[in-house]
């Protein structure tokens, strides 16, 4: 019996091939290549959307590192924080400012409240911002129409934005997207401060209201680092 199960087990022995050095680099570039092959390509509506939206991350941190950009936010409370925004007495600087510090703080709906004053009195980068804030969001229509208001509407403010333009911003946002860049994002207590403005309003209100000195003063602290 003993004998019958030896010879079944060396029947049953699977060969075994001589050991060979195992390429460690030729199989990450096998699994790389399967998992490329496995992983499909985003669709390009989504692929606009992402670089719409960095570049609109990098013309709001833009905006508000520019040094003058926390003396127009504070000539918004000049008449107090429940003052009505009335756009013949907008600063409309300020406006811009204070949309771009809310979007990179994670208060869109209220920049966008922002930008579209700042917009609507004339303001051309309020207008891109606009345009690319809709691109960011799939909304392709709204973002068209900005963009046609920025490039082709006459405006109280500057003179409409040309191709040359939109086309440098675009290289700028490339470029960050790789190297990074120098102008600070709003974290810390000047994003607590923005927070603190939303938190105060939430119950009547789903926009943030105006900015109070307390915002300001941060904002300068802020350019000032």
């Amino acid at each position: 019996m003993i004998s019958t199960i030896d010879t079944l087990l060396a029947n049953a022995a699977v060969p075994v091939s001589p050991a060979r050095g195992f390429d460690v680099g030729a199989a990450l570039r096998r699994l790389a290549a399967d998992a490329a092959r496995a992983t499909p390509d985003p669709a390009p509506g989504m692929a606009r959307a992402a670089q719409a939206g960095q570049r609109l991350g990098v013309v709001a941190r833009w905006i508000l590192n520019q040094p003058d950009a926390a003396h127009h936010v504070d000539s918004l409370v000049q008449d107090g924080p429940d003052t009505p925004v009335e756009e013949d007495s907008l600063d409309v600087e300020g406006a811009v400012v204070f949309a771009c510090l809310l979007y990179l703080t994670g208060h869109p709906e209220s920049a966008q409240f922002w930008w579209q004053l700042a917009a609507g009195a004339g303001h051309r980068a309020a207008g891109y911002c606009l345009h690319l804030h809709h691109l960011s969001l799939g909304e392709a229509r709204e973002a068209a129409h900005w963009r046609h208001q920025v490039m082709h509407a006459s405006t109280r403010t500057d003179a409409p934005l040309d191709e040359d333009f939109i086309e440098s911003i675009e290289v700028v946002a490339r470029y960050v997207h790789t190297h990074g860049s120098v102008a600070a994002v709003p974290t810390g207590t000047l994003a607590m401060e923005v927070d603190r403005l939303a938190d105060d309003g939430a119950g009547n209100c789903i926009i943030v209201r105006r900015p109070d000195r307390r915002l300001a003063k941060q904002l300068r602290d802020f350019n000032r680092h």
